[in-house]
């Protein structure tokens, strides 16, 4: 029996959006569908509390996420937003830069380019990075972030800047290191033909804005 990851319950936000109570599980690909402006983005932030909502509440593992440390919820659960930010240096500095700052031992070149192949970018180690397309810079900060093997990984349109022939094969190598290693993955994405490759299970988030009257 699958068991459960994230729960909501009466969860709002802004007094704009309210969700649906919902149900996410463990070693699952969770997509989220919906228009535009339907709260996806906004619903993985409140996940790992980069946002906080105004009223309900978020479970994480049986766990209220109020009760831990923001901190501790974002080593477990990891946000890949589409505001990819990469220090202007070679692409083995920045592996170590973001290593170094979350305190880890700083990783060899054979294990930046193991994550680097999951995602689609086998460059040089000593390519800077500013010189690098978006497309290109999306897939070198996916890699640093896969491969801190978090619990949960939140992805927010994370083959937006790719065609679709890379993006299948993206996902076919994150898909299966998700599932070897026991991390879900939730994915908020407009390719519809990815959630129906790869999805475990898609939730819909529709017409969910309402507005507060009086």
């Amino acid at each position: 029996m699958a068991t459960s990851l994230l729960q909501t319950h009466n969860v709002t936000f802004k007094n704009l959006l309210h969700y649906p109570d919902l149900t996410l599980y463990t070693d699952e690909i969770t997509f989220l569908s919906g228009p535009s402006g339907s709260g996806k983005t906004t619903l993985l932030k409140l996940f790992n509390q980069t946002l906080s909502p105004d009223s309900g509440s978020i479970m994480y593992r049986g766990r209220d996420i109020n009760e831990m440390s923001s901190l501790e919820l974002r080593k477990k659960m990891l946000l890949i937003s589409q505001q990819v930010f990469l220090f202007d240096s070679s692409i083995r500095e920045n592996f170590n830069l973001f290593y170094y700052y979350r305190g880890l031992s700083i990783p060899d070149d054979t294990t930046i380019n193991h994550f680097l192949s999951l995602c689609m970018a086998p460059f040089p180690l000593d390519m800077n990075c500013h010189s690098l397309s978006g497309g290109e810079r999306q897939r070198i900060y996916l890699a640093i972030f896969l491969s801190f093997q978090p619990e949960v990984l939140l992805l927010d349109e994370p083959t937006s800047a790719l065609d679709d022939d890379t993006s299948i094969k993206l996902f076919e190598n994150l898909v299966s290191f998700s599932k070897q290693h026991h991390m879900a993955l939730i994915v908020v994405t407009h390719h519809q033909k990815l959630a129906k490759l790869f999805a475990d299970r898609i939730i819909s988030l529709q017409h969910i804005k309402y507005e507060i009257q009086g």
